[in-house]
């Protein structure tokens, strides 16, 4: 029996593809900022927003097993696998997204740690 605040899996599925393209967007963004103030030396306060996000989304990708939980979350409601079946975004992006992130947070990463060390000035 169902009642009248039911939610469809279909309307399930929208709402966790919309969440996890605004997460992907937001994440995308944190990430760029770190190789931003890593290449300009550009930092204060306003680092910590991205690099507390990215700590965060990296706990949770390495303590889901390397997956995130939403991908799970979006089959429960019935998406289809393959590499753009959890979010709006096309599969030509969605493709080489870990890699191209990770390697991008680490040279973010590496840089900063080079400038706060004092061998890059």
């Amino acid at each position: 029996m169902t009642g009248p605040l039911d939610i469809r899996d279909a309307d399930k599925l929208k709402a966790v593809r919309l969440l996890h393209s605004i997460i992907y967007v937001v994440m995308a963004l944190s990430t760029f900022a770190l190789v931003y103030a890593g290449i300009s030396g550009q930092t204060g306060l306003w680092l910590m927003v991205p690099i507390a996000l990215l700590a965060i989304e990296t706990v949770v990708f390495v303590g889901n097993g390397f997956k995130c939980p939403l991908t799970a979350l979006a089959v429960r409601y019935g998406a289809v696998r393959g590499y753009a079946f959890d979010t709006y975004f096309p599969e030509s992006i969605m493709r080489h997204t870990f890699w191209f992130f990770t390697s991008l947070m680490v040279l973010g990463l590496l840089l900063l740690g080079l400038r706060w060390s004092g061998i890059l000035a």
